[in-house]
């Protein structure tokens, strides 16, 4: 199964541990962990469901290509990184 992490910056708003989960593509895997946690949705991805604009995904160390349906596939023995990119001067 793949297995969904975060970065610390969200893990700070809601309790976010590695979670295995099944899912073939990027969407199925969020949904899965949102379904166990539904107000980690919100940090996530805004409100036509796709992901906020200084939120990037990872599959294997490779960005996504598909931010607005995220219907990157994944496999079995794949790793997901959610990770809040940070901006300031």
């Amino acid at each position: 199964m793949p297995q969904v992490s975060f970065t610390g910056n969200l893990r700070r708003h809601r309790e976010t541990p590695v979670t295995a989960v099944e899912g073939a593509t990027v969407r199925e895997a969020l949904d899965a962990v949102f379904a166990a946690d539904p107000l980690l949705r919100g940090y996530v991805l805004d409100e036509q469901g796709r992901l906020r604009r200084h939120v990037n995904v990872f599959v294997n160390n490779a960005m996504i290509a598909d931010r607005l349906g995220l219907a990157d596939p994944v496999g079995r023995d794949d790793e997901i990184y959610v990770l809040q990119a940070l901006s300031g001067g």
